[in-house]
């Protein structure tokens, strides 16, 4: 496992530079950059607006800048925000632990909704309770996260005056009421992004599990005698998780994308939220390190699902 760890670490750096290089290459060709609205402004001199680009590499040409970029990212130095006048690594990691947190209890969320509503629904198909939870599970997949999250802040915010729909990142309490005053601000957003995730979820827990109760081996191990909670527990689930894991891996970095609408709609200060106003203000060193980071995630995770294989699945060898 150790040399198949190494081997897939070292294929992903190739991958990373060419993913480096589209998204540099794009940023830099897109229209517009941090000083755009200097040049209508009259009060700066042309001589000072030329300074400024040329401080900072502007115009030079793209692959120089990359380069430039490049070896900078190697040596830790993820840049400077033009618009926040802050590194850019700070920046990222003030907005890190709200997203984290966000969407970590929504990813929790979605899983203990899935896996027994999808096992259940599988053991009983077409019964009431599996086309009630399909019901449910295609409302809840096919309403998008703004729209819920305007009802959620609709009915639990202006109606019953329940929950905040403002997040704040700094909260003036201590103790167990901070405790009580972050679950308050964040349950909204963790049940937008969590149920939506949960009931996609479902339905692929339900086929698989569909798929793999109905396999030689399963009925064999009835024959043996094993009781059926054994028999779905240690036979069934544990291979119908295979795929699962593979959606659930490949998912979680655009999960972090998805999140931009639900960071936007209550107002969390996460990496969402910090790449929208960066884009809005073409801040191109903090969407290119926020981008970025979104790539490592999806090489991270599909590493994590083919580690995950090897253990849900002895058959499969490291190789």
């Amino acid at each position: 496992m150790g040399n198949y760890l190494i081997r897939r670490l070292l294929i992903a750096v190739p991958s990373l530079l060419g993913i480096s290089i589209v998204i540099f290459t794009i940023l830099a060709l897109a229209p517009g950059d941090p000083f755009s609205d200097l040049a209508t402004n009259p009060s700066i001199p042309p001589a000072v607006r030329m300074a400024l680009r040329a401080k900072f590499g502007l115009d030079d040409p793209v692959m120089v800048r990359y380069l430039r970029w490049l070896v900078a990212m190697l040596q830790g130095d993820w840049g400077f925000s033009l618009v926040s006048r802050v590194d850019v690594d700070t920046l990222i990691w003030q907005a890190l632990p709200s997203t984290l947190y966000v969407i970590g209890l929504s990813q929790v969320l979605a899983l203990i909704v899935a896996l027994p509503v999808g096992i259940l629904s599988a053991m009983r198909p077409y019964s009431i309770f599996d086309q009630i939870a399909n019901t449910f599970a295609f409302i809840g997949f096919s309403l998008p996260t703004f729209f819920t999250g305007l009802l959620f802040i609709l009915a639990f915010s202006i109606k019953l005056h329940w929950l905040p729909f403002v997040y704040q990142a700094e909260l003036p309490y201590h103790g167990w009421q901070w405790l009580w005053e972050q679950f308050k601000q964040s349950i909204m957003p963790i049940m937008v992004l969590g149920l939506f995730q949960g009931a996609s979820w479902t339905r692929y827990v339900r086929a698989s599990v569909l798929d793999v109760i109905q396999l030689d081996y399963v009925t064999t191990a009835r024959a043996k005698g094993l009781r059926e909670r054994v028999v779905i527990l240690k036979h069934v689930v544990r291979n119908a998780l295979i795929p699962v894991v593979t959606l659930v891996a490949l998912q979680i970095p655009a999960i972090f994308g998805g999140a931009i609408v639900t960071e936007q709609i209550f107002r969390v200060p996460g990496i969402g939220s910090l790449l929208i106003n960066s884009i809005l203000a073409n801040d191109t060193p903090v969407i290119m390190a926020v981008t970025f980071v979104f790539s490592c995630l999806v090489i991270l995770f599909n590493l994590i699902a083919d580690l995950l294989y090897g253990w849900l699945d002895p058959r499969i060898a490291f190789r």
